[in-house]
């Protein structure tokens, strides 16, 4: 593989903006901004209830619970203020690292990584989604892989890099390959029948106006749209541990597509935005320059026998994996009627007995791949010229290598849980390991869209309000579906957790979801925390002036509506049915209501603590009343703008840089020769000479001598251009990080 310099960078901009995206978002939720009351002392699951202080010292808290969270006592604060005072430093931290290149840091990484980790240990049910998951996973490679700017040698030479930023490529692999494999696994009717997308749309938990649309696409094109899916899941992965560049980008691509697709039909926060940020790793320098349209040095290799040998298997390969989604899954075109048919030709006995072909080869895969990885930084380090240098980057090859080798193994048991006998014939060395560091989600299982729901209608839980048990009014979130003619929402990358979990409640029964009886406590008493979690606007909540006497929750079916026979399009985006009660009708005091919160633990006896009035609560305090009423993803899109458009000035400021300071060195004039005390000058060496001839003929032999020494500079000159204009960038981009270093010390001094 390339140099990864670039697409490093790029990686380590993205995540420090997904970090912001991720802590902004969920600081939204916690108490009294304009999405309250998921963790608050009077929110759904209050976050104190996760933190027994039971009188153990803080080092065996921590190792029960790995969180900052038990530090807030100590430090005068209660723990819904602590969490926010967790969610503001974070998020002013990714945002600083988005615009400053020099607080990419290792370090930085690994704050960022501890704070989303103590939120993470007491989020309970509204945090335990697989991109949180694979957030504090792709996190903690971040601070493997980014530079420790602090330390100027370690800085200097980094010959790991590619060690380290391969393991974002086996991340990547786990997750799109155990997405597909599970779709098969799970035995889901829809997926084995290519029929999954004829639901997905209306079915998934938040969609986008566009998923109407693509809702109306005929049934053949849904079917085709999932073989492509399996393609682009199952086969494509296994082309990122290619040692192939072109194999390599033609997999970024795919996933790109894919990843796109999602985004526009459906909102799934930071997930999809996070897994195009881990695509990056499959890329190289040059293949970033050609984005930039910019100078590369060509592969001296290029149309040679080798490389032609890798075009032809780069064909072969794409040709096999097309046959084999042709015979998988009988495509057939049908040329009269325009469409292409398709169905599942193999059974799911035979799609087993390839995934226990396929899965430890891959795992062999993986170590084949990362041992070239590892012997190719090894012999960079060995070519560094002086001996400290090279020193120097061979124990960072050992410490990141070694590092590296451990990550790949304990991976290897969350990944083999898609096929028992593999997960089985894992080393027990390797899973001791795992069990260690599993409490700290460093790796972890994966497997999207397993079963298909909602086939026979989109299940919804409307709440509904009365003040005197005859007229019901139904209560509105900002984004599920309830309205039928209110239009779908695009809120990515914001994560409305409570309307997500809505989704998932509307799937079962209510003593499934225990938050759910909680939910309708907390809305008798009308708690406001609460309230602005259904509406940031609370004049839009039909009961904000009194609280409902009486609250109850039936369960509807939810269907998109079609186009009209016309062609027109109907003027509700949805149509449902009743189809159950799910709620009983309770009201404050009711028996039904008192025995459900104490059967799930709900009835909380212990008083919270009293807000303090130190500096930093009042700080908080006054943070949270600037932003309360403000939508949540114009916030975060107002400062993903901001972020992208500093980034883009400073990337300006660079250009220019880059094309000054070139002209500024050839503008500089050559010093003109001067004479010394030991050697006379030309004049006085010809007055010497009575004749002049023999200092003339030495004088011309010299300035031939002279004339073609700088014919041939200027030849050198000009074949070192493109190596030259290829380094320039990296050079200034150093020099840019040294002054703002050198600031940063002096202003420390100061």
């Amino acid at each position: 593989m390339g140099y990864i310099t670039l697409p490093r960078r790029l990686f380590l901009w993205c995540m420090a903006l997904i970090y912001m995206v991720a802590f902004v978002s969920l600081y939204l939720q916690i108490p009294g901004v304009c999405f309250p009351g998921l963790y608050g002392n009077d929110g759904l699951l209050p976050a104190r209830w996760q933190l027994r202080y039971s009188g153990k010292a803080l080092w065996e808290q921590l190792l029960s619970s790995p969180t900052l969270l038990w530090l807030a006592p100590r430090l005068g604060l209660d723990t819904q203020t602590a969490m926010e005072l967790l969610c503001l430093l974070g998020a002013a931290l990714s945002l600083a690292a988005t615009v400053l290149e020099s607080l990419r840091d290792s370090l930085v990484f690994l704050f960022l990584w501890i704070m989303y980790l103590s939120m993470y240990q007491v989020g309970q049910v509204f945090l335990y989604f697989q991109w949180d998951s694979l957030l504090l996973e792709t996190g903690f490679l971040c601070v493997l892989i980014a530079p420790v700017t602090s330390l100027r040698g370690w800085r200097a030479g980094r010959e790991h890099d590619p060690v380290t930023f391969w393991l974002v490529r086996w991340l990547l692999f786990r997750l799109m390959f155990a997405s597909g494999v599970v779709k098969l696994t799970s035995r889901c009717p829809t997926w084995w029948g290519l029929t999954a997308l004829t639901y997905h749309y209306e079915t998934q938990c938040i969609p986008t106006p566009l998923a109407w649309f693509a809702h109306q696409l005929p049934v053949w094109w849904h079917k085709l749209s999932v073989v492509a899916t399996f393609a682009i899941e199952i086969a494509a992965p296994f082309l990122f541990l290619s040692p192939l560049r072109r194999l390599r980008l033609g997999a970024f691509y795919m996933q790109v597509v894919l990843q796109v697709l999602i985004i526009l039909s459906g909102n799934y926060n930071f997930f999809n935005l996070l897994t195009l940020t881990m695509c990056l790793s499959l890329l190289d320098d040059e293949h970033i320059y050609f984005w930039l349209r910019k100078k590369y040095t060509p592969n001296p290799n290029q149309g040679s026998l080798l490389w032609w040998a890798g075009f032809v298997v780069e064909i072969a390969v794409w040709a096999l994996i097309g046959f084999g989604m042709v015979t998988w899954f009988d495509l057939q075109i049908n040329w009269d009627k325009g469409t292409v048919s398709s169905r599942t030709v193999f059974t799911f006995h035979q799609f087993n007995q390839f995934l226990k072909t396929v899965t430890f080869p891959s795992v062999w895969l993986g170590v084949l791949s990362l041992t070239w990885e590892l012997v190719s930084s090894m012999f960079r380090c060995a070519c560094v010229e002086g001996f400290f240098k090279r020193f120097l980057g061979t124990v960072q090859w050992t410490v990141f290598g070694a590092a590296a080798v451990s990550m790949f193994a304990i991976s290897l048991v969350p990944f083999t849980f898609i096929e028992y006998d593999s997960n089985a014939s894992v080393w027990p060395g390797v899973r001791q390991g795992y069990d260690a560091v599993s409490r700290y989600q460093l790796v972890n299982s994966y497997g999207l869209f397993r079963r298909m729901t909602g086939v026979g209608g989109r299940p919804e839980v409307v709440i509904e309000g009365s003040m005197d048990k005859v007229t019901w009014t139904e209560i509105e979130f900002m984004y599920k579906p309830g309205n039928l003619s209110a239009p779908p929402s695009v809120i990515t990358p914001h994560q409305p957790r409570l309307d997500w979990q809505m989704w998932f409640a509307a799937l079962g029964t209510h003593t499934h979801s225990p938050w759910f009886t909680s939910l309708m406590y907390r809305l008798l008493q009308g708690k406001r925390d609460v309230i602005e979690l259904i509406q940031s606007d609370v004049s839009q909540y039909p009961f904000h002036q009194q609280p409902p006497t009486y609250l109850r929750a039936h369960r509807y079916k939810y269907w998109f509506t079609k186009t009209l026979a016309d062609g027109s399009y109907p003027q509700r985006w949805w149509r449902r049915v009743y189809i159950e009660e799910f709620y009983p009708t309770v009201y404050l005091g009711d028996t039904f209501l008192e025995s459900m919160l104490s059967q799930h633990g709900l009835k909380d006896k212990s008083l919270p603590r009293r807000v303090s009035e130190a500096a930093v609560p009042q700080v908080v305090k006054w943070v949270r009343s600037q932003v309360r009423g403000v939508s949540a993803p114009l916030l975060l899109w107002s400062l993903l703008f901001c972020s992208v458009t500093l980034c883009l000035l400073r990337g300006l400021q660079l250009e220019v840089t880059l094309k000054t300071k070139p002209t500024a060195a050839k503008a500089e004039p050559k010093p003109k020769p001067t004479a010394t005390p030991h050697q006379p000058d030309a004049k006085e060496a010809n007055s010497n000479d009575k004749d002049g001839l023999g200092q003339r003929q030495e004088e011309e032999e010299e300035r031939e001598e002279v004339d073609a020494e700088e014919d041939d500079a200027e030849e050198d000159e000009r074949r070192g251009e493109d190596e030259e204009s290829e380094r320039e960038e990296n050079d200034v981009l150093d020099e840019v990080e040294e002054e703002e270093d050198g600031e940063e010390e002096e202003g420390s001094v100061d």
